[in-house]
């Protein structure tokens, strides 16, 4: 009761309860004040193509004018690159809007998702928002896929991420092409780092009706900050996911700079085999010096610190995340998660930033 008698108001109880109860997502730590190096959130230590800069000035006098609902342009170039037809295709406010989406519209109360584990932290989330659960299916211990599982899977909605997160794990076309055919329902390969990557599912959006590509512009392309992604799957899919989508979802001056971005294949050629360049290097540093590294089709590697014998490998990992962060490098580190636990997620920076990395590493393993 309130000093006045009257009843106190709690938004809370008015939410849905399985609202009160959400856990929301929690990003990598976005530091503020200079000189901190960003391994945690894989972006690219790039600029994007400048053709980006150009094309988003030339839009700021037409701010006052709605963009394409559609995303027109970019949906035309982006199948066009793909050899699809612009029906097949769906931009989105980053490829999480384009993953919210798919879950509005094949999940909900008594219609689960599956998905491997471990795998993004979101797709929890947003299970919880439609009132509905995830069913996980662990990776084979070579981290290959669980095919049987999949298969058996009677959820109306898959999610994989290809190459996996947090792994960096590829996975072969053949073993893909068993999983999605295999799987009654949607299928959602969530490719956000294949362009890093050697396998691509695209290869078989002809053969399997229920596929769904999701593709993003925050790591390859270098705009994270402009909020990018898409879909690619037959035009049935897309037009259900259509039906959802927010109007206007994707601004003006996003619109533009994805569509230079993506027009500029030679510049993402470019960044990508600089930045695997230095993951192959920086991989090969962490070998030498004893960490089990996951082989990385990615811009970020996943690998576990040596240890004395008997020695507690997540306690290690714990204190060497502290010991970064104490140096002002920032990393990943996925403590409640006996996979996760025992290792670090580091981004891909630039050479001289894995340099620095590798020297606060090893001054502390010494």
């Amino acid at each position: 009761m309130s000093p006045d008698g009257a009843s106190a108001f709690s938004a809370a109880n008015c939410a849905n309860p399985h609202v009160r109860s959400l856990h929301p997502y929690v990003p990598g730590t976005q530091p503020t004040g200079a000189d901190w190096i960003k391994l945690n959130t894989n972006e690219l230590p790039y600029p994007p193509s400048p053709r980006v800069g150009e094309a988003v000035a030339a839009e700021v006098a037409l701010l006052p004018k709605y963009p394409s609902p559609i995303s027109a342009s970019l949906r035309e170039a982006i199948a066009s690159h793909h050899g699809l037809d612009a029906s097949q295709v769906i931009v989105g406010n980053g490829s999480d809007e384009i993953l919210t989406m798919l879950f509005r519209a094949f999940a909900g109360p008594q219609r689960e998702v599956g998905e491997t584990s471990p795998s993004y932290s979101l797709y929890p989330v947003l299970a919880t928002i439609q009132d509905t659960s995830v069913q996980s299916f662990p990776l084979a211990s070579d981290l290959s896929l669980p095919l049987e599982a999949i298969a058996n899977c009677r959820a109306p909605i898959f999610f994989l991420t290809t190459p996996n997160a947090p792994f960096g794990k590829g996975f072969e076309l053949e073993q893909l092409r068993k999983a999605i055919d295999s799987f009654d329902g949607i299928f959602v390969a969530d490719e956000a780092y294949v362009d890093f990557g050697d396998t691509s599912a695209t290869e078989l959006l002809d053969k399997c009706q229920n596929l769904v590509v999701t593709r993003s512009f925050s790591k390859s392309y270098g705009l994270a900050g402009l909020r990018v992604g898409y879909a690619l799957a037959s035009s049935e899919i897309i037009d259900l996911l259509d039906r959802l989508r927010d109007s206007y979802n994707v601004n003006r001056l996003s619109q533009a700079g994805a569509l230079a971005a993506f027009q500029d294949q030679a510049y993402l050629r470019d960044v990508v085999g600089r930045v695997k360049a230095t993951r192959e290097r920086f991989s090969a540093a962490l070998a030498e010096a004893g960490w089990n590294v996951v082989p990385s089709q990615t811009n970020f590697v996943f690998a576990r610190p040596p240890v004395a014998e008997g020695g507690n490998r997540s306690a290690v990992a714990a204190d060497l995340f502290a010991t970064l962060e104490a140096n002002k490098i920032l990393v990943r580190y996925f403590p409640k998660s006996s996979v996760t636990s025992d290792g670090l997620r580091i981004s891909i920076g630039t050479d001289a930033q894995m340099d620095r990395c590798l020297e606060v590493l090893g001054a502390k393993l010494d």
